[in-house]
């Protein structure tokens, strides 16, 4: 329903911003998931996040790329030409955030979410109530923050894996393991049926 909302009154993502009650952390994670097909601003109809926009246009400006290339033959051409690891080096960007822009660049319209694998869910589980400490799931990352990623087990709120817990060794950043998409097995660490929480460890 946002999404609907979204396009019949905004010019631009930056708009979301004035938008009653929607806070920082809240755009920060459904902004790239928007598509603003009458923004002004070409990248407002892919899938790259506004924080990703000033690298975005150094690429488009290294590389003679104009936003209304966008999902042409003409920028597939120049994609599948460009050497991914000088661009890392040149212009500091991680590999990760590259390809995600260079995708975006050939295919605008696409939801990252469409590529999504099916984990295999446990059919046993339906609710916060069916789950005990220590069961082992299987989920499919969605969203990866600077203190852990968020885990889709197949319940209504995602489950979080804190940084702390997706690897025996040292994670300086959960993106350096970890990618939205990703399928992953966790083990249920903590339960708060109260608030419908649920902490979870990729650490058996």
């Amino acid at each position: 329903m946002l999404n609907t909302v979204i396009r019949l009154v905004s010019l631009s993502r930056n708009q979301l911003k004035d938008v009653p009650k929607l806070g920082n952390k809240s755009y920060e994670q459904a902004a790239g998931f928007l598509r603003i097909p009458d923004s002004n601003e070409y990248l407002d109809h892919t899938a790259v996040h506004p924080e990703s926009y000033d690298i975005a246009k150094m690429i488009m400006k290294r590389f003679n790329i104009d936003g209304s290339m966008f999902g042409k033959d003409e920028v597939k051409t120049i994609v599948n030409g460009i050497k991914r690891e000088e661009v890392i080096k040149e212009l500091k960007v991680d590999k990760y955030t590259l390809d995600d822009i260079l995708d975006a660049f050939v295919a605008p319209m696409r939801d990252p979410r469409d590529e999504f694998s099916q984990p295999i869910l446990k059919s046993d589980v339906l609710s916060i109530d069916d789950l005990h400490e220590g069961m082992e799931l299987e989920g499919t990352v969605r969203n990866v923050v600077d203190f852990g990623a968020f885990v889709d087990i197949g319940l209504k709120e995602d489950g979080l894996v804190h940084i702390s817990k997706i690897s025996k060794s040292f994670v300086k950043h959960p993106s350096d393991v970890l990618n939205v998409g990703d399928i992953v097995k966790v083990y249920v660490l903590n339960i708060d049926k109260d608030r419908g929480k649920v902490g979870l460890t990729m650490i058996k």
